[in-house]
């Protein structure tokens, strides 16, 4: 709806305000026709007739032919060339009727009006307004004899009618310019309003992608990983003829490819992860580290805090962020750590539950830069405002620590 430059926002407001005045003019056009009709009537019942009232029809006639020929497209297209056109034949067609008959006044109320509506700028209404008060008056004072004495009696009302008609004009055409600039602001509100709705449904579905991303990393990708490592050691150990632990490995594989369909299963229905459906985060931590353990041969040992509150109030977005972490360290020092042992800890103090990853492992390269998963990582803990570290651990390997806010801190 809008551009860099405003383009579409004018074109925007132009079309509103086209249409608003549309609307307005088929009512311009009723009330005109409607006073010449009602003037036309009024005139033989007040007594006018013979010339003076085929003369005062004449003019009112050729009134309305020049406002269906000039005036009424004028009013819809803005054209001044017409609108002049018209106005020439109003200011000279309306004094020449009230020449004829007194109650053709009645013409001033449509004719002052049209000249506001159709004349642009203001200064050309003002002299049309002029004009026609002039005109009036000396048509009033022909039909009154036009002398000397008619034209000081009349002058006076005549000059107050003109002080109306310019004061109407002046608020009739400030309340068309506060329409026109209400129109303009209410498209640039909603011009706005639109390019904010599609700034956040952008910003949302690059958020729910970056989210899946990071899960399916998380948890399909390290899955099928571990797949894969198993198959492979399943064929080194049939090739041996260690059918006992080619099964095992199997049975490694189908236990993984069971649980990555239940993660992908709970990531299209938005559940929580599988691990964390109907166990603590801690339990949750002992199964993966008992099949980390099982898949690599790599001593695990978890320790949690025995204070009482490690399992104490959950908070499902905390147990995400730190289970997540934990498989994302372990899938680390899977393919890059060749480590011995590993140590997971969890602790909890107020407020905040933090857990510690540490291998003994050949510990990080120099200059080291994140890959995906620990982007991920740091992105999770991010979210939930809490902080993560990645360094070397106090003998050798690497240490991840995070923490992470729970129960409503901070």
């Amino acid at each position: 709806m809008t551009t860099a430059d405003g383009t579409a926002t004018d074109d925007a407001v132009a079309r509103a305000t086209d249409d608003n005045w549309e609307r307005v003019v088929v009512w311009w056009h009723a009330g005109f026709v409607l006073i010449v009709v009602l003037t036309a009537t009024s005139l033989p019942l007040g007594g006018v007739a013979g010339r003076e009232l085929w003369t005062a029809y004449a003019a009112m006639a050729a009134m309305l032919l020049a406002y269906a020929a000039w005036g009424g497209p004028a009013a819809r297209s803005r054209d001044q060339r017409k609108a002049v056109a018209y106005a020439v034949v109003l200011v000279v067609a309306t004094p020449v009727a009230i020449a004829q008959a007194g109650l053709a006044t009645f013409l001033l109320f449509a004719a002052f009006t049209q000249l506001w509506m159709l004349l642009e700028p203001s200064r050309r209404a003002v002299v049309g307004c002029v004009v026609l008060t002039c005109g009036t008056t000396l048509g009033i004072a022909f039909q009154e004899g036009f002398d000397a004495r008619t034209l000081v009696q009349i002058a006076p009302q005549m000059g107050i009618t003109l002080a109306f008609s310019l004061l109407l004009g002046l608020w009739f055409g400030t309340t068309i310019q506060r329409s026109e600039e209400r129109a303009r602001l209410l498209c640039e509100l909603r011009a706005a309003q639109a390019e904010l709705a599609r700034s956040h449904h952008s910003a949302g579905v690059a958020a729910e992608r970056e989210r899946l991303a990071r899960e399916i990393h998380d948890t399909l990708a390290q899955g099928f990983t571990s797949v894969v490592t198993q198959a492979q050691a399943a064929t080194v150990a049939l090739d041996r003829g260690e059918q006992g632990a080619a099964r095992e490995r199997m049975r490694l594989v189908e236990e993984t490819a069971r649980e990555n369909l239940a993660e992908a299963r709970a990531l299209v229905a938005a559940f929580a992860p599988v691990p964390l459906q109907g166990s603590t985060l801690s339990e949750a931590l002992r199964r993966l580290a008992d099949r980390f353990a099982a898949e690599t041969g790599t001593l695990v040992r978890l320790e949690v805090a025995d204070d009482g509150t490690t399992d104490g109030p959950r908070d499902a977005a905390s147990d995400v962020v730190l289970l997540r972490a934990a498989q994302e360290a372990l899938a680390n020092v899977r393919r890059h750590a060749d480590a011995r042992a590993v140590t997971v800890r969890l602790d909890r103090d107020s407020g905040t539950v933090g857990l510690e990853v540490t291998d003994d492992g050949r510990g990080l390269p120099p200059g080291h830069a994140d890959g995906m998963g620990l982007s991920g990582m740091r992105s999770r803990v991010s979210a939930v405002g809490g902080s993560i570290d990645v360094g070397p651990g106090d003998d050798g390997g690497t240490r991840v620590r995070v923490r992470v806010p729970v129960g409503g801190a901070s």
